[in-house]
């Protein structure tokens, strides 16, 4: 079973929220997750992004791929290293 690391959409029409979870790749953007990681809402000034970094780690350490959006949001947040340029 292939997991990412993504963003599932939340909150009322218009106004997007997401969570950060662990699901099989295979599975919709919307449907069951494994376990919540923690949440992203960019409608707020700043961005509210929170993360549990611990259990992060340890997805990715057993496999887990980050999707892209949620790689760049790890690394602004200090759970991924720097991309070199």
């Amino acid at each position: 079973m292939a997991v990412r690391i993504r963003l599932t959409r939340v909150g009322a029409k218009k106004q997007p929220s997401y969570r950060v979870v662990v699901a099989d790749s295979r599975s919709a953007r919307d449907s069951r997750s494994i376990e919540t990681l923690g949440h992203y809402n960019p409608r707020t000034e700043p961005v509210d992004f929170q993360v549990d970094a611990e259990k992060a780690k340890a997805w990715m350490a057993k496999g887990a791929q980050p999707s892209d959006t949620v790689a760049r949001l790890f690394r602004a947040a200090g759970v991924l290293p720097a991309e070199k340029k």
